[in-house]
């Protein structure tokens, strides 16, 4: 076992130490005198109990082993385990000399210490900036009120700004998206004035334009009421931001067409009443083609396929990019409209059925297909029963000849 005054080892240390002081041994030991690592003549078999005390001590006695003894602790962290230097001599010396020679191994036994100390601080700081680096985390503070930053590589990194550089808070703030900027300062405001706490994921264009997605956590620090400090961490969370949207779109959407699938487009419905959307749902159509069937029959399902997609395309042609274009069955399909959207639900629905008096070309041959459409307002009628009333009017459509709209009207 290496004792905490050895640099590089213990064995090295201890004979550099006799050869200073001219001492016969020298030695690491623990408070119940267990030796750790020694160098030299025989360790004196027992050490009277004042020697190991919080100051160097000398001790001069008839003792044929060890006539002069000389312990000085070893700092550490760990009172628990306290170790002790401890050199010893057969040959006694002056009390001046003594005195002399207590001090001057006190005074090195701190500068190891003070070296192993700083050796270990460095390798912690450098453990912390790998496992920051792999983690993508930074480390940051922000004093109050002046608002002077502090980073670490980590957090220079995810700007993508030069290490070190200096940095002022007005700049950074420009680097957030707007939604994620006034999110953060709402949270940061409160935080503060609290002694509080928040963490939130913002967006972020680094310094070379690349969005990002950083996941913030921070603190404040306060004196007396008075808040003096913010600090945290800063994660780069894109690829789990990715990854989340990524597996949220392969659940909301169609894998066929492209579109929002069934289970998005009764999610939106069903939301009906939720003020909190900025445009309530103003009014839903629903439509069915025209002769799909036979597409299938006689073309087989590579063609019906190909028949979907094109409409879905049309679709979605026909619509702003507002609107919510679902496929929620076979060859069925459904539009969401928002209160005041752009065109109306009558004009859209006309030029659907327009867009869909283009001949289909499916096996390098032209298909009429046709579109049938049932159209209902948001009257204040819940999620069901605005489904019902489309439903309902594109019955009618169907009714009447197909290839063309209807509205519902209550009766």
């Amino acid at each position: 076992m290496v004792p905490p005054g050895a640099t590089p080892s213990a064995g090295g240390f201890l004979s550099r130490l006799r050869a200073l002081t001219g001492m016969a041994g020298a030695g690491f030991a623990t408070s119940g005198m267990h030796w750790i690592d020694m160098d030299g003549a025989t360790p004196p078999t027992g050490i009277a109990a004042h020697l190991l005390a919080p100051t160097g001590r000398v001790s001069m006695n008839d003792d044929p082993i060890a006539r002069f003894v000389l312990t000085v602790p070893v700092p550490g962290i760990d009172a628990a385990r306290q170790q002790w230097l401890v050199l010893w001599d057969q040959a006694q010396r002056s009390h001046a000399d003594a005195g002399f020679m207590l001090a001057r191994v006190t005074e090195l036994v701190g500068h190891a210490a003070m070296d192993r100390r700083r050796a270990a601080e460095l390798h912690r700081q450098y453990l912390i900036e790998r496992a920051s680096a792999t983690a993508r985390i930074g480390i940051w503070s922000c004093s109050l009120p002046d608002e002077q930053l502090s980073w670490s590589d980590g957090v220079y990194d995810l700007f993508e700004l030069p290490r070190g550089s200096a940095v002022s808070r007005a700049q950074t703030l420009k680097m957030y998206m707007p939604h994620s900027r006034r999110r953060m300062q709402a949270l940061r405001a409160r935080a503060i004035k609290t002694l509080g706490d928040f963490n939130f994921d913002a967006e972020i264009v680094t310094s070379t334009g690349k969005h990002r997605w950083m996941r913030i956590t921070a603190t404040v620090d306060g004196v007396d009421g008075q808040a003096r400090r913010i600090f945290g961490m800063k994660q780069d969370v894109t690829e789990e931001k990715l990854l989340a949207e990524r597996t949220r779109r392969m659940a909301e959407t169609d894998a066929l067409t492209g579109l929002a699938n069934r289970s998005l487009f009764q999610t939106r419905l069903d939301d009906l009443r939720d003020d909190s959307h900025a445009r309530p749902i103003g009014a839903l159509i629903l439509i069915d083609l025209d002769r799909f069937k036979s597409i299938n029959d006689t073309l087989g399902h590579a063609q019906g396929d190909a028949c979907l997609i094109e409409a879905g395309r049309r679709l979605t042609t026909c619509c702003t990019p507002e609107a919510l274009v679902a496929r929620i069955g076979g060859d069925e399909f459904a539009i969401i409209l928002s209160q005041g959207a752009a065109p109306g639900p009558e004009n859209l629905c006309a030029s659907i059925v327009e867009a869909f008096r283009e001949p289909f070309v499916l096996g390098g041959q032209s298909h009429q297909i046709g579109a049938s459409i049932g159209m209902a307002r948001n009257s204040g009628q819940d999620a069901e029963a605005l489904y019902r009333d489309a439903d309902s009017a594109l019955y009618q459509a169907k009714s009447e000849g197909r290839g063309t709209w209807r509205y519902f009207t209550a009766a």
